[in-house]
């Protein structure tokens, strides 16, 4: 597994992206066009993807400052055939440190109740549930995380 960092004008990011939001807009249904209209990649400066042995993308993910000292973790993405092999770990952890690198103390993200999965990498990557925040604010279909940054 290979990690780069690189921003949101890559093609294999872009191509795990139009994966992530195909995957969405089943999960999410008639909510998809809310949550999409917070998912643009246009401007991204701070993303990774991963590579297999074969350099084939199978992961991405994503952070962009949310306010001073905070990033928003955004675009993460494993495709289902390359789930369980720990890609979605080690992309978090690259992104925190990339985040610190940065100078940020915290990391927050959201994600939707339809996503267990993603909620059980958060929990076992060390977030906690916050309160939702920002366009997310009284969204119930939305659940909100932060981590504080330690090295």
């Amino acid at each position: 597994m290979k990690l780069i960092r690189t921003d949101s004008t890559n093609k294999d990011f872009i191509e795990l992206v139009e994966q992530l939001d195909a995957d969405l807009a089943i999960r999410d249904g008639d909510d998809h066009p809310f949550y999409d209209q917070f998912n643009k990649i246009d401007s991204i400066k701070y993303v990774i993807v991963v590579y297999d042995e074969n350099k084939r993308a199978v992961g991405c993910g994503a952070i962009k400052q949310f306010e001073p000292n905070v990033m928003e973790v955004k675009r993460m993405y494993v495709p289902l055939e390359q789930r369980g092999k720990g890609i979605a770990i080690e992309m978090l952890k690259e992104l925190e440190v990339w985040a610190m690198e940065l100078g940020n103390s915290r990391c927050i993200l959201e994600t939707g109740i339809k996503q267990p999965e993603a909620i059980s990498l958060y929990k076992k990557s060390g977030y906690r549930f916050i309160d939702n925040y920002g366009q997310y604010d009284g969204v119930e279909n939305s659940v909100c995380f932060e981590k504080l940054l330690t090295r």
